[in-house]
């Protein structure tokens, strides 16, 4: 695993529109289960509604959701956009190195 709870990354937003909602019940169930694999956090690190750091106001500052076995990932922001060319105005570490993770889970 490449990533660990409480890791901080600076990651691109670009949709205008979308957002994670659920009702409360399944976000607690998602949340016990371990599938809240990320959230949009202010900069103390905290997760938050305030639009500067999660721009649609997805429930419970989730940016991201895994499956029951943690095999799928869906989430909102362009991990994908980390070159050292894109975004050179933004500060923060942008590779959350999730496609290194998935290239070694895969190679086993």
């Amino acid at each position: 695993m490449h990533a660990q709870v409480g890791d901080i990354h600076t990651v691109p937003v670009s949709h205008g529109e979308g957002r994670f909602v659920a009702p409360d019940e399944l976000i607690k169930q998602l949340a016990a289960n371990g599938q809240v694999a990320t959230q949009y956090v202010d900069l103390g690190g905290d997760a938050t509604l305030n639009i500067r750091f999660n721009p649609n106001a997805s429930y419970a500052a989730i940016e991201g959701i895994t499956s029951p076995d943690g095999r799928v990932l869906g989430k909102m922001c362009h991990s994908e956009r980390k070159g050292s060319y894109v975004c050179k105005n933004v500060e923060g570490d942008k590779d959350q190195l999730i496609f290194k993770g998935a290239v070694d889970y895969f190679r086993g």
